[in-house]
């Protein structure tokens, strides 16, 4: 018998809106849609469209004013430690990379495990072939200052899979780098998405990146259409 916990999609939004200001701002109007499990999904709009707004709701960072997120058909608002659950289901990726500058790249890749489900002794461990899989392995023991903007990307990104993640979640993920480097953290991505099926959604403005996605999805004055 299949399990009923890996059936249907992996996230849905459900006429999902979001205001500030009491209401007065509008940032996320009625927005509805599904992604599944494996799915490369491009969320593209210009500045002030809502992505990062829908990006912080997709990442259990904020909830809607109205509507539902479910994750694998439960609401988000039924999660009793959120904390927990992104730590153990989602996998996040910056423009900024955000790494601390006092430690080495494998030490950085450690950070969300103390969170996660793996036992100590096999931290290290782990965080060595996540290097190895993203092509540092002979940068594990580099501070960030010593690497490329794209390697530091890369550190990010072996980060962001510490804890086997379901869903990785990337805000402009090429945003800081030249586009040698860029090209390369995409095609990292597509090999990640098919080696592995992990679940990819990128936030973007280019049409580059977005063109790497299975599916687009554009965002205008906080309204989403398939395109």
């Amino acid at each position: 018998m299949s399990d009923p916990a890996q059936e249907g999609p992996l996230y849905q939004l459900v006429d999902v809106t979001r205001t500030y200001d009491d209401g007065q701002v509008r940032a996320l109007q009625g927005v509805s849609f599904d992604i599944q499990r494996g799915e490369y999904i491009a969320i593209m709009g210009p500045s002030g469209s809502g992505k990062s707004t829908l990006l912080n709701l997709l990442g259990a960072l904020d909830h809607p004013s109205t509507g539902e997120i479910l994750f694998a058909g439960t609401p988000l608002r039924k999660i009793a430690n959120l904390d927990r659950f992104r730590a153990r289901t989602l996998g996040f990726v910056f423009q900024s990379f955000h790494l601390l500058p006092t430690l080495t790249a494998v030490e950085n890749v450690q950070i969300p495990m103390f969170e996660g489900p793996f036992p100590r002794r096999e931290w290290r461990g782990r965080a060595e072939a996540l290097l190895a899989s993203v092509g540092l392995a002979h940068r594990a023991k580099h501070l960030p200052a010593k690497l490329s903007v794209g390697e530091r990307q890369r550190v990010a990104i072996a980060r962001a899979l510490a804890n086997g993640p379901q869903l990785l979640l990337a805000d402009e993920p090429t945003g800081n780098l030249d586009s040698e480097s860029g090209a390369a953290v995409l095609d990292l991505f597509a090999r990640l998405h098919a080696e592995q099926g992990l679940t990819l959604v990128v936030i973007t403005h280019g049409a580059e990146v977005a063109a790497r996605a299975e599916r687009i999805l554009t965002i205008r004055d906080g309204r989403l259409s398939p395109r």
